[in-house]
């Protein structure tokens, strides 16, 4: 069967049923039919949030194999529930981009699901068409003041680096001009478009405490300078009410359920090679609110997604997780020891050994942040028992909890080992994790920490771009940001070429873009595609819908 054929098999709980199991009065959600809900913000806790043990779950760096991390988290979450731990597990809103693109939808697989897929997978509440709407309501009122003869601020339309977005893969669309068609059509230059999931409102929304926070932070957008060099925030065209208005409904989390019929939050979906990679830091306050355990995930390998969950969203919240489980496939170890991706699923002893560096990196970063990795291996029919071992041996050496967990073909009774590996680690935890870097420091040292003790680089390079923007970040009096390094998901380095655990490598900074906004600085490595292609044949080529209305193709 197929994730979607899984899925359809599984008659949903009404959410109002789902939201008494979550600890809701049902007249407190704001229903959006009969299966999914609004939380209103309301019904966040900090007390009882302080309580809850936050669960982590990252992974290795990525290959085309895949990895499962959201399918992990799924199945770890309902683990928990049938050991009897009141858990809700908090994910990212899936992008169309992906969805019609390669990757497809991003709602986990086979029996660690969640559900209505169709809903969440296409549209599902309207949070990224409100996004997209603030982001572009901005857009239009830069060009309209650039224009404007009686309300201008005197922009620098060359200084401004705002563009619009779309949330769908669309390469024509990354180069523009606009304002072509004389002068009542606006002032012609060159702009473009990003996907929606790359907007710096997206990472505002998931990183902003409540509505006053977001209206604060939308206002604190950098937008260029004046002719006469003056900066101009998005508070200067007094558009970040209006924007604001138009996020009134995203910035409240969503609440699914499992195919298990246990809650499940899903808000916010920002980019972790450009952004902070996680779901919203008010959508985990909600789960933590109502639930003895909160499992969620980070974007990426550990040390994108994860680095930026722990230096960034859980610094600005001030909460902390118990552990990290650590997500693993033989298949995507195999391909970081140099087997091509079609010759994965045959046993390969010696490829798999020449790929654990990679692992071993990614356990070394979680305890350097104070934390109890748990190694949990993503199982796939292929994997043969000599390669399962091969592992396991490696976490008896270095003294890690270590299982093998079947979530795909069995769901939350394929990871009972694992919950229980989790419950131990809680119970063993005792301190909140140690940051990279403070935020006081200067900006190259925090890079610098990154770089050297999360990636294993030898030194960082700045071009000559990226050392103006220095200066400019210091004139603008904005040092004490955390950084959010732009960097391939492919490699610990910034080669994506660069697989299993590269030594003795530089990281050159070409760029640093300012998300004052967001409250960070993003400094850009390599070649960072912030508006996907389509390939040859997108995955919608095979996405119908019969006259009935029911979907083919989504997976």
């Amino acid at each position: 069967m197929t994730d979607l054929d899984i899925a359809k098999s599984q008659e949903p709980l009404p959410i109002f049923k789902i939201a008494e199991k979550f600890g809701v009065n049902e007249n407190d959600i704001e229903m959006y039919g009969k299966n999914k809900a609004k939380l209103p913000l309301s019904l966040i806790d900090r007390k009882k949030a302080e309580n809850s043990n936050l669960i982590l779950v990252s992974a290795i760096s990525p290959t085309p194999a895949g990895e499962g991390k959201t399918t992990m988290s799924i199945g770890l979450s309902e683990a928990l529930n049938k050991l009897d731990k009141k858990t809700t597990v908090v994910l990212r809103e899936p992008s169309l981009g992906p969805v019609f693109g390669i990757k497809g939808g991003a709602t986990g697989g086979g029996y660690a699901q969640v559900i209505p897929l169709e809903d969440i997978n296409l549209h599902f509440t309207g949070d990224f068409s409100a996004i997209e709407k603030a982001h572009n309501l901005l857009s239009a009122v830069i060009d309209n003041n650039i224009q404007s003869k009686t309300n201008s601020l005197g922009l620098d339309h060359r200084t401004i680096t705002w563009k619009r977005v779309i949330d769908m893969n669309d390469r024509a669309l990354r180069r523009i001009i606009v304002g072509l068609g004389g002068t009542s059509s606006g002032i012609p230059r060159e702009t473009g478009f990003d996907i929606t999931a790359a907007s710096e409102i997206m990472a505002i929304l998931c990183i902003s405490k409540d509505l006053s926070d977001l209206k604060r932070r939308l206002g604190n957008i950098f937008i260029g300078y004046t002719f006469k060099k003056k900066p101009v925030f998005a508070r200067d065209l007094k558009v970040e009410g209006a924007m604001a208005t138009l996020l009134r409904h995203a910035i409240k989390p969503n609440l699914v359920q499992t195919l298990d019929g246990n809650p499940a939050i899903i808000h916010g979906g920002p980019f972790a090679n450009i952004a902070q990679g996680t779901n919203s830091v008010i959508g985990t306050l909600m789960g933590m609110s109502h639930s003895e355990y909160t499992v969620t995930e980070a974007g990426f390998g550990f040390d994108l997604g994860a680095e930026k969950f722990f230096n960034i969203k859980c610094q600005s919240a001030n909460i902390s997780p118990k552990v990290v489980v650590l997500t693993t496939t033989i298949r995507a170890l195999k391909y970081h020891g140099g087997l091509s991706i079609n010759n994965l699923e045959h046993p390969d002893l010696a490829a798999l050994r020449k790929g654990l560096p990679n692992l071993e990196k990614h356990i070394e970063n979680i305890q350097g942040f104070g934390l109890e990795p748990i190694i949990a291996l993503n199982k796939f029919t292929t994997d043969t028992k000599e390669e399962i071992e091969l592992i396991r041996d490696l976490a008896k050496v270095k003294d890690i909890r270590f299982s093998v967990a079947d979530v795909w073909a069995k769901g939350g009774k394929g990871a009972i080992e694992l919950a229980q590996h989790v419950i131990e680690a809680v119970k063993r935890c005792q301190t909140k994790f140690t940051p990279t870097y403070d935020w006081q420091m200067p900006v190259e040292e925090k890079i610098e920490q990154i770089a050297k003790q999360i990636y294993g680089a030898k030194k960082v390079d700045y071009n000559s771009t990226a050392k103006l923007q220095l200066k400019q970040i210091n004139d603008l009096g904005l040092n004490d940001l955390p950084v959010c390094i732009a960097k391939t998901q492919k490699s610990l380095s910034d080669n994506p070429k660069l697989l299993g655990r590269p030594k003795d490598f530089s990281i050159t900074v070409r760029e640093i873009e300012i998300a004052s906004g967001a409250g960070f600085l993003i400094p850009i490595t390599g070649d960072i595609m912030r508006m996907p292609g389509l390939p040859a044949h997108p995955a919608s080529e095979g996405i119908d819908i019969s006259d009935e209305g029911e979907i083919f193709g989504l997976f």
